[in-house]
């Protein structure tokens, strides 16, 4: 098994991916939003089987969602593309800081960060600024 993770540029809060996919009624395959990118993943394999999608929010990764398919979408223009189909469910995760990266990138399971679990799903999201500089001293 291996994860993906991903930028979600302009999302100030995982609330805001969540409303975003919600609303893209035309990025949907079998019922399920689907992220579009250019590159279709090598590992296809790996990432079906159990793979993620990890959440970068504002410098911090902070939530992952279930890949559960790749889709071939054409567009327009005449390019395939790939479009993650990826599971309703928005878990948050332990915060932890990200640099930017352009793309999407590989994510080992065992560097990838644990969930918050269901006693917390529920909790106000801290501050990204505060929560970097918790996960950055070893308290997230």
């Amino acid at each position: 098994m291996i994860h993906l993770i991903k930028l979600s540029v302009g999302s100030d809060s995982v609330e805001q991916i969540a409303d975003w996919q919600q609303n893209r009624a035309r990025q949907r395959v079998g019922g399920h939003y689907f992220h579009l990118t250019r590159m279709w993943p090598k590992r296809e394999k790996e990432l079906l089987n159990g793979g993620s999608i990890y959440w970068v929010v504002k410098g911090m990764l902070q939530a992952r969602q279930r890949i559960i398919g790749l889709e071939e979408i054409i567009g327009s223009d005449g390019i395939r593309r790939c479009g993650i189909v990826l599971d309703d469910d928005l878990i948050r995760t332990a915060t932890a800081p990200k640099r930017p990266f352009q793309g999407w990138r590989y994510l080992k399971p065992e560097d990838a960060p644990p969930d918050l679990g269901q006693a917390r799903a529920d909790d106000d999201a801290l501050p990204p600024e505060l929560a970097g500089a918790l996960a950055e001293i070893g308290v997230l």
